[in-house]
């Protein structure tokens, strides 16, 4: 067992196994990925910090990692997604230096991080880009040994892109969520189902005929108006782009301004990766009753603290809902302090699609080491034979086949001399 974690409770570590375990079922490229580590050891000695959800999935990949000879230490990347168990279990089971509470305030959660960066990490696997945020900010001394990172979400790539566009990046970073087998499927797929399914965990409500409102049509919205049109609501999608907003009104949504949905919504999930969607003069129109979560990376899409201003009283009526009473007796139920809530109210994404995104990490961190002189302090786009690679191997674990070129078809491809 490790002895450096900081966890909720270590007694809970075999029941994290069972569902690490449970969850490793679903994740053959992974399992196969690990088989190749385990006998080739690619990642020997390489000391690498990580800030993810504390989920089975992670576990998995943090399992794979280690077949491949890394030196692991993991803490959160949310303060609500942490799976107790899961955290116990890696640190009894699997002997990795966990620091990850579910519920643990905002001071802990950046002792964690730090403590994450202790063990002087050459490779860095973020969600949202916190992990390099404190290396950059309060912990710059231990950048001259960092040869690379990883990226999973869309905010933390926008964070990072922001950097090295101003020329601070100090390492190199492989944006994973750029990946067509991570954004593709991870986000909508995976972030579809999750949401709906926090949502539902934490309201035991019935979707059927409520008017739900998705603010962003990016790959999350687009997965979530999906899932929810098929669970009978009525979708309304808000948007700032005109082309995400043009497919959403071709898709069968309607469309229209926060301003005019705010009146009508029954539920409310934003998913856009920017700040305020759902401000004050929103609140002040909602209904009695509404349900507003968040299922973009960070906690301020929603306008909390205004919430917490209009509000004459604030109660928890369930695990995950605090209902604000505002002035005039009207009541607004915010889901998971609004943080992702198919994370802090469910699981988080299936273990199936996880397998392709956590794929995407494990041979990742095997390019860079790989490809370390050649790359510089900029954000890259996953390698394309890495993507399909990925692709062909889920393809292979589901028993499905595909075509493949003839050489006259290859040839054909390859011309311009022919054509009608």
């Amino acid at each position: 067992m490790s002895s450096s974690y900081d966890i909720k409770n270590i007694k809970l570590a075999d029941g994290g196994r069972r569902r690490i375990e449970w969850a490793d079922q679903e994740m053959p490229v992974l399992s196969k990925i690990r088989d190749r580590f385990t006998k080739e050891r690619p990642l020997k000695g390489l000391r690498l910090s990580a800030c993810l959800h504390g989920t089975t999935e992670t576990a998995n990949l943090m399992r794979t990692l280690q077949s491949g000879g890394a030196e692991l230490s993991l803490c959160a990347s949310n303060p609500l997604s942490t799976q107790d168990d899961v955290a116990a279990s890696l640190v009894q089971h699997f002997e990795i230096p966990v620091f990850a509470i579910k519920g643990e305030d905002n001071e802990t959660y950046y002792k964690h991080i730090d403590a994450t960066l202790d063990q002087k990490p050459v490779m860095t696997m973020d969600d949202g880009a916190d992990l390099v945020g404190v290396l950059h900010k309060e912990r710059r001394e231990l950048l001259d040994e960092i040869l690379g990172g990883t990226e999973e979400t869309t905010t933390g790539v926008i964070r990072l892109r922001a950097m090295a566009a101003e020329g601070v990046l100090a390492y190199p970073i492989l944006a994973v969520n750029d990946a067509m087998t991570k954004h593709l499927f991870d986000n909508r797929y995976g972030t579809g189902q999750s949401t709906v399914d926090g949502i539902v965990r934490a309201t035991n409500i019935l979707l059927a005929g409520k008017t739900f409102v998705i603010a962003g049509y990016g790959w999350c919205g687009r997965g979530l108006a999906m899932r929810a049109k098929g669970m009978g609501a009525n979708v309304i999608v808000t948007e700032v782009d005109p082309l995400p907003a043009l497919e959403a009104v071709m898709d069968g949504f309607r469309v229209m301004p926060m301003d005019e949905a705010a009146p009508i919504g029954d539920i409310f999930c934003t998913l856009t990766g920017d700040i305020n969607v759902i401000d004050r003069h929103h609140f002040e129109a909602m209904k009695n009753g509404a349900i507003i979560s968040n299922s973009g990376h960070f906690n301020v899409e929603i306008n909390i603290p205004a919430l917490e201003e209009m509000a004459v009283e604030k109660k928890r009526m369930r695990e995950f809902v605090e209902m604000y009473t505002l002035k005039d007796g009207r009541r607004i139920n915010l889901l998971g302090e609004g943080r992702l809530v198919n994370l802090a109210a469910a699981e988080g994404h299936p273990p199936s699609v996880m397998d392709m995104s956590f794929a995407n990490q494990a041979l990742s961190a095997e390019y860079i080491l790989q490809h370390a002189d050649e790359l510089e302090n900029q954000v890259y786009t996953i390698p394309e034979v890495i993507d399909r690679g990925i692709a062909k191997m889920k393809l292979e674990s589901m028993g499905i086949k595909i075509d493949m070129l003839t050489e006259e078809q290859k040839k054909y491809l390859a011309s311009w001399e022919e054509g009608t």
